[in-house]
């Protein structure tokens, strides 16, 4: 495939109108939307990674109740910012959300950078993140890339999905309308969100359908995709993604001010159905990579148990940070 990343200026201004067009009107009044607080938006971008917006709304509604300033977040215990988090998944963001706080609030003054680049630097913030909150909170004209615009980009300009990642960036970095960097950031996020979907895209309706260059063959192309031969899906309850969420949220349900935390037999019978002695050392490999993302702290138990105990790993006890 030859990829152009040349956009003509008539087309250039006919995807910028009718986008910014489709967003005046379909815009949904989301909070995050209604500030330029940079924390603000660190919470809300850093919630919204692998997650839908209607779930995240209630917990960013909590967590700025809870920590209204970055300030209150870095101060706050990290087994609080974990319990509140609960229900939400993905605990480490919780981790990494709390780590950017402490450097903004003892590296930087509790003031954060406006550059993306500097962003970058901030304990989990990704390209993505930083060019987000430089945008929504301040304004900038940058581009930055989530699924859901890489889609959107990859199907207007080019008309395939296949581009690599620096060229959908550039073609985004040359879409960006002067002095538009919040509204059209905001408006391509929302387009693929609600409009040019993964599955089911709404070409028929699209008012970008004129200059899209997926659009001729848009339909073909997905009816491929979905004869496709399905994959093996290995069941979630199988995953260590699942026992982590297991783990983390066992320890949630320890009392606030327990130090002493749980002992790995105890919490292994409570997240495995038919946990035995064997199964051990497997989840003390979970739990060691809970406390590498900082989710948890693994301590050697004060009662006197069996040598032959401590060798396999069940003389620990796990509790939140």
């Amino acid at each position: 495939m030859t990829v152009h990343t040349d956009i003509q200026p008539a087309r250039l201004s006919l995807i910028q109108a009718s986008l910014l067009e489709w967003f005046a009107a379909n815009a949904r009044d989301l909070p995050w939307r209604r500030t330029r607080d940079p924390y603000a938006f660190l919470v809300s971008e850093v919630m919204l990674q692998q997650t839908q917006v209607d779930r995240v709304l209630p917990y960013y509604t909590r967590f700025l109740e809870r920590f209204p300033t970055v300030h209150n977040l870095a101060a706050a215990p990290t087994a609080e910012v974990i319990r509140l988090w609960s229900g939400l998944g993905y605990n480490r963001r919780a981790v990494n959300l709390q780590r950017a706080a402490v450097v903004i609030v003892n590296e930087l003054e509790g003031r954060f950078p406006d550059d993306p680049v500097a962003l970058k630097k901030l304990p989990g913030i990704g390209s993505y993140t930083a060019g987000a909150i430089s945008a929504f909170a301040y304004e900038r004209d940058v581009a930055f890339l989530d699924t859901n615009m890489r889609r959107v980009i990859s199907r207007v300009v080019f008309g395939s999905e296949s581009v690599t990642e620096s060229e959908a960036l550039q073609a985004a970095e040359a879409l960006v309308p002067l002095g538009h960097g919040w509204t059209w950031n905001q408006a391509q996020i929302e387009f693929g969100a609600l409009h040019c979907t993964a599955r089911r895209p709404a070409c028929i309706v699209c008012p970008l359908r004129d200059a899209c260059a997926a659009f001729p063959t848009m339909q073909a192309t997905l009816g491929s995709k979905r004869s496709q031969v399905r994959k093996t899906i290995v069941p979630f309850e199988n995953t260590t993604r699942y026992y982590r969420g297991r783990i983390v949220e066992t320890l949630r349900g320890l009392p606030e001010h327990d130090q002493t935390g749980i002992a790995l037999t105890e919490l292994g019978s409570i997240v495995q159905e038919g946990f035995a002695q064997e199964n051990i050392p497997w989840l003390r490999g979970i739990v060691e990579g809970l406390q590498r993302d900082g989710l948890a702290v693994i301590a050697e138990d004060p009662v006197p148990y069996d040598a032959s105990a401590e060798a396999a790993g069940s003389g620990l006890r796990v509790r939140l940070p």
